[in-house]
């Protein structure tokens, strides 16, 4: 295997990776949100904070973006 077939496959490994951890951030968006609707009676959404696993999910997230985006480049000069 040269560096570029190694390169390709970690590419592709971190695209799913991130398309399902962008997946699994997902929430409270149903069909009605995409109309509009959703919203509380208090007028609006309210904010809440990440905690546990959603953290880790967010952080993890931005890891795998920055390693695409690395690997990308790195694979342009390949």
């Amino acid at each position: 295997m040269t560096r570029q077939d190694i390169l390709s496959i970690f590419l592709i490994i971190v695209s799913v990776l991130m398309v399902l951890s962008v997946l699994a951030q997902q929430r409270g968006s149903g069909i009605g949100s995409i109309f509009g609707g959703g919203m509380s009676s208090s007028g609006g959404e309210y904010y809440r904070a990440r905690r546990g696993f959603e953290k880790f999910l967010f952080y993890f997230t931005i890891v795998l973006a920055i390693l695409l985006v690395a690997g990308s480049i790195a694979y342009y000069y390949i």
